[in-house]
């Protein structure tokens, strides 16, 4: 059977089984050690799991394209996850210098966007120990395909 170079394939784990989703990902490895596939979907943890290269697509246009591993430096550091055993309300929090917006994730974690140059984790840990907040975590926060194109196709339509 000749494949040719470059093979497109469309959505194409959607309405299968686990065990067909698992198939059609080793036939895809497969076939991009010898070929140029390109996987056009929706389903973003997908593409995560199978691809090497991304291209985020927006209203016809190239909003983004570089490797999975640069994908995930993507805002590296700009954002980090902030777990307090007896947090403050969230505007206190969105009040320490630096940052530059706070949202909760579950009632006790919560993602933290740092203002642009600036690192405020030193002094998130700071305001913890002085008002009791219960630090338990402070980490970067992980940056997912799906974080990205929201990030970029948000963007995009609010400027």
């Amino acid at each position: 059977m000749h494949v040719p170079d470059v093979v497109i394939l469309d959505e194409p784990t959607v309405g299968l089984d686990p065990n067909q989703i698992r198939e059609i990902r080793g036939l895809i490895r497969e076939l991009g050690g010898a070929h140029s596939v390109i996987l056009s979907t929706h389903i973003l943890p997908e593409v995560e799991a199978i691809c090497d290269r991304v291209q985020i697509m927006h209203h016809g246009n190239i909003v983004y394209s570089d490797t999975i591993a640069a994908l995930k430096q993507f805002h590296s550091g700009a954002t980090v996850l902030l777990g307090l055993r007896r947090p403050p309300p969230l505007e206190e929090i969105a009040a320490v210098p630096g940052v530059a917006g706070a949202e909760c994730v579950e009632p006790t974690l919560f993602r933290i966007q740092f203002s642009a140059g600036q690192d405020p984790s030193e002094a998130l840990a700071r305001q913890s120990a002085a008002h009791d907040w219960g630090l338990y975590r402070l980490n970067p926060a992980q940056t997912s395909l799906e974080d990205v194109f929201v990030n970029l196709t948000q963007r995009e339509d609010n400027a």
